[in-house]
């Protein structure tokens, strides 16, 4: 029996689980080189590759045992599809995972990867019952930069060469948020 999980909602987003109804609109992510300028995945060579790639995230959500949650976001008033976000789990008992976005450029500078990521956030941290969520992104990668920060990730440092981008390998820095950092005494999630 797989988990259900409940569609998770914010102010102008629906966070949703993927489905195979959802590869067209990742290969057109995926195929953008804006999108895949600081991706170590690459621009895929045909819809095939992106079908396999669609069709291996959404048979790991049918695993009883899941290490990964694949989500895709749309607007709420359109339901236009955004991008993707997803939490990746690590060993149980370390409860830390790190989190991926790709947004599609039609959307960048709307605050919509914030929104987004504040929204995984929470849930890793009060579904999965998290410790630690981190986040690792290109030293190039200002716009992620700001995104991290804003949803109050703090930086760790800088790792080496890490990144294999385009046959070149490039450094990133690290990323993490703490469950007490995200609630804080309150209970409730910083603004």
């Amino acid at each position: 029996m797989t988990e259900y999980l409940p569609i998770l909602n914010t102010i102008r987003l629906i966070i949703r689980e993927l489905t195979d109804e959802d590869i067209q609109n990742v290969h057109e992510l995926h195929s953008m080189p804006q999108t895949d300028e600081f991706n170590t995945l690459g621009i895929p060579e045909t819809l095939l590759v992106t079908t396999e790639l669609v069709e291996k995230w959404v048979a790991e959500s049918q695993q009883h045992l899941r290490n990964s949650y694949v989500f895709c976001i749309q607007r709420k008033e359109t339901s236009e599809f955004v991008g993707l976000i997803a939490i990746s789990l690590g060993k149980i008992n370390f409860r830390n995972a790190e989190v991926w976005f790709k947004i599609h450029a039609d959307h960048w500078n709307k605050g919509y990867t914030t929104e987004a990521l504040r929204s995984i956030l929470k849930f890793g941290f009060a579904h999965l019952k998290l410790h630690r969520i981190e986040a690792g992104c290109a030293v190039e990668n200002i716009a992620s930069i700001r995104v991290l920060e804003k949803s109050g990730m703090k930086s760790e440092g800088m790792k080496r060469k890490n990144l294999p981008i385009r046959g070149e390998w490039k450094d990133s820095f690290s990323y993490a948020i703490l469950a007490e950092d995200f609630f804080p005494i309150t209970g409730k999630p910083r603004p």
